[in-house]
């Protein structure tokens, strides 16, 4: 299938650079932006993993291994490769192990964002789009049933949910002090936004202290998966779900279009939140193997019980909306790690294609020659 139309067909022969490429949304990230066409720059630490989605993925990227801390060496790829586009996903993105190493937490989501931000503003030629990757837990969260919405107060109860919203401060720091829309296109040429996005899934996940990777590993070693908190509500959606959203606002910010520059939410519709309980069942339909034991740990740190996102910004004014449905999300997503262990291969070229042709038939804006 060719992809070159979808986003308008913006990214061809444009060059990104992906922070954090090696982990599992950015590897997703890099194997869509090639099938757009684009020249991809990677730069992160080694995968944090073995098996990894990176490795098993045929990519063209040119992988730079650095961490986002060693701001002379990032600021150097920045020159010397001069992106059109800025993806910044590197992060420490685990929030238990944020209550383990709160300072690497800080580190990594704090500071290594100003390290990308300076980097853009002091390069030669700065990159005309940037967009900042956060999450749906830089929202004060006060267990509402309602979705979050871009205008509600941030917070962060955990170090990993607070280094997120401390994120989105230091994008609108950039934004108003170096990349300010009111200068855009006359002192600057760049425009900046962040993504907040809900609890993905996919395959190519093996993280630690996630929900997937924890019945993989289960299901693959024939043990039952431990769950600690079967109730909670998470907004639940296949990686892929989030990426168009991001793709979509880069398109924007590339177009020179201003009044995207801002902070945006891209969750699953109001039935994808759902209990952590339902989604090991859909799993278990389509990998019967896995087996499970509910067992709340006693003394753990504490975790949102109900969370959930309003897109409905990014519905009105992007067109953006969800392609599949949160049992669409699993199903495909318990059939990635069925087929990779037991025949070894990755099917995430033909799910893009899949996704990418629901998309179609939903008529969505982005998905059109």
């Amino acid at each position: 299938m060719a992809h070159e139309p979808l986003f308008g067909g913006i990214y061809a022969d444009k060059t990104a650079l992906v922070t954090g490429h090696s982990g599992f949304k950015g590897s997703w990230l890099v194997l869509w932006l090639e099938a757009l066409g684009c020249r991809v720059i990677g730069y992160s630490l080694p995968a944090p993993t073995e098996p990894n989605h990176l490795g098993v993925l045929p990519l063209c990227c040119t992988t730079v291994t650095g961490d986002v801390l060693d701001r002379s060496r990032l600021a150097e790829v920045v020159r010397a490769y001069r992106p059109d586009m800025v993806f910044h996903l590197a992060a420490q993105p685990l929030v238990r192990r944020s209550y383990r190493d709160p300072i690497e937490t800080f580190d990594s989501n704090v500071l290594g964002t100003v390290s990308v931000l300076e980097a853009c503003r002091t390069a030669d030629v700065s990159p005309r789009a940037i967009v900042c990757v956060t999450s749906d837990k830089v929202y004060e969260n006060r267990e509402c049933a309602w979705g979050y919405r871009e205008t509600d107060i941030l917070g962060g109860y955990d170090p990993y949910s607070c280094s997120k919203a401390c994120t989105e401060l230091i994008a609108c720091c950039y934004r108003n002090s170096y990349f300010n829309l009111v200068d855009y296109g006359r002192s600057h040429h760049t425009l900046l936004a962040t993504a907040r996005a809900g609890n993905v899934i996919g395959g190519g996940d093996w993280a630690e202290d996630r929900l997937v990777p924890d019945l993989v590993r289960a299901a693959s070693e024939g043990r039952p998966l431990i769950l600690r908190n079967p109730h909670c509500v998470r907004p639940w959606q296949h990686v892929l779900e989030p990426l168009s959203g991001y793709l979509l606002l880069g398109q924007k910010l590339l177009a020179g279009e201003a009044a995207f520059a801002g902070a945006w939410n891209f969750g699953p519709d109001e039935d994808g939140a759902v209990p952590v309980e339902s989604i090991v069942q859909q799993f278990r339909a389509v990998w019967p193997r896995l087996r499970y034991e509910s067992q709340p740990q006693v003394g753990a740190p504490h975790e949102a019980g109900l969370l959930k996102l309003d897109s409905s910004k990014a519905r009105d004014q992007m067109g953006w909306l969800p392609v599949w449905k949160w049992t669409e999300a699993v199903a495909v997503t318990a059939e990635w790690y069925r087929a990779f262990y037991e025949s070894g291969q990755p099917l995430s070229l033909r799910q893009l294609d899949a996704y990418v042709e629901a998309a179609r038939r939903h008529d969505l804006s982005w998905s059109q020659a």
